[in-house]
């Protein structure tokens, strides 16, 4: 039961990460700051994200919620890449954002389903159609 509470705890904690992240950039593009906090909070996150797959597979949970967080993790090593071609390829640093709201999504569907599995006298995850 803790170490499910635990794992959700850290996959909303990520998702937190992952809004101001969003916030940051926005601060960026409309001059409250420069991209300097989003970039470092983007070389963060990917860290971060290694705790998920991690506290899922202490949790003991079903294999698709597990895989679902190495998912993430690999979405969130990519992104600053992403973000770094746009020296080199633009086209390919376009799908910078596309990736964010990827990441979000399944960071969203994620912590929904370990706050499911958390739950006392519940085991499965939440419906497939999240």
């Amino acid at each position: 039961m803790a170490r499910g509470v635990i794992f959700a705890v850290a996959c909303w904690l990520f998702l937190v990460g992952i809004v101001v992240q969003v916030f940051l950039a926005g601060a960026g593009l409309f001059k409250l700051t420069d991209f300097t906090p989003h970039g470092y909070l983007g070389w963060g996150l990917p860290l971060g994200s290694l705790l998920l797959p991690i506290t899922a597979i202490v949790a003991q949970v079903d294999r698709r919620t597990v895989s679902l967080a190495g998912v993430i993790v690999v979405l969130t090593f990519i992104q600053p890449e992403l973000a770094a071609a746009r020296h080199t390829d633009p086209l390919v640093a376009a799908f910078h954002p596309v990736n964010a709201l990827l990441i979000f999504w399944l960071s969203w569907t994620l912590a929904r389903r370990a706050t499911a599995l958390a739950r006392p006298g519940l085991r499965q995850p939440i419906a497939a159609a999240d």
